[in-house]
């Protein structure tokens, strides 16, 4: 009797369009959130699972059968989508919401990803996502994610091994006390760290491949999820400018201005 061909691994790669981490922010004139009329990117934690999905497929070979990246947001969100497909991902699907409607929060985020991945016809194996995004640092749908569909987790990790034929992966993650090691039985969701790897450049042939490349389209309601925000923001401002400092000529004249401060008791 011949042995069943191991089933080939599929990574689902969750990215984010995020305001470009080099752009000073500014609240907009009405208070009600940040200026978006400046450059967008890649949130840098998701470029960094995307990398980290490209590497194991050239560290596990043709164990590794496809890498999908995945985004909900406005139609130019597709310029995100295209940025993952020429690092190396295979192919993308886009949840379109309009332009200006307001950003998913995490929850809903992590029912539409379950719907994507209940949809996936070969199934999925390990989902990689960045651990927060920079503009809101929520830090909550990989786990959010992971309770939905029941599977083992690993948060902030800065590396990863997967054993494809034994369907394992050793997770090694960060915490408060040093790194701990983790080993998941797959499928699993794995949120990643800034030093899990730095993210490649893409080259100029990849980029006009990405062109090529598929990408599939939905809306919120072709996948039954309503990405409604259930959180309302009240008023959002700028911290108060810091105010400047001054020189003192010695100890004693320190001193006295901490005590004029209330910062330290008199001297007997």
């Amino acid at each position: 009797m011949r042995p069943s061909a191991v089933r080939l691994l599929n990574i689902l790669v969750p990215v984010k369009r995020a305001v470009d981490f080099a752009v000073k922010i500014r609240v907009n004139p009405e208070q009600t959130g940040i200026d978006l009329n400046v450059k967008h990117s890649m949130n840098p934690f998701d470029e960094i699972a995307v990398e980290e999905a490209v590497r194991l497929r050239e560290r596990l070979k043709d164990a590794v059968k496809s890498i999908k990246v995945v985004t909900i947001g406005p139609p130019k969100a597709v310029e995100t989508l295209r940025t993952a497909l020429a690092m190396g991902a295979d192919s993308a699907i886009h949840v379109e919401i309009p332009e200006g409607a307001p950003s998913p929060e995490p929850l809903a985020v992590a029912k539409t990803l379950r719907e994507l991945v209940m949809r996936q016809k070969d199934g999925v194996d390990l989902v990689i996502m960045g651990k927060q995004a920079i503009d809101d640092d929520a830090g909550q749908t990989g786990q959010m994610l992971a309770g939905l569909m029941d599977w083992a987790q690993a948060t902030f990790a800065s590396k990863v091994d997967v054993d494809a034929s034994a369907k394992v992966a050793h997770v090694t993650r960060e915490i408060d006390g040093g790194l701990e090691q983790l080993k998941c039985q797959l499928p699993v969701v794995i949120t990643t760290d800034l030093r899990l790897n730095e993210p490649r450049y893409a080259s100029l042939p990849n980029i006009m491949k990405a062109k090529k490349k598929p990408i599939e389209k939905f809306i919120p309601a072709d996948l039954g999820v309503d990405l409604a925000p259930r959180l309302q923001t009240l008023k959002v401002t700028e911290p108060p400018k810091r105010v400047g400092g001054g020189k003192v000529a010695n100890v004693d004249e320190l001193l006295e201005k901490l005590k004029e401060a209330g910062i330290t008791s008199k001297r007997e």
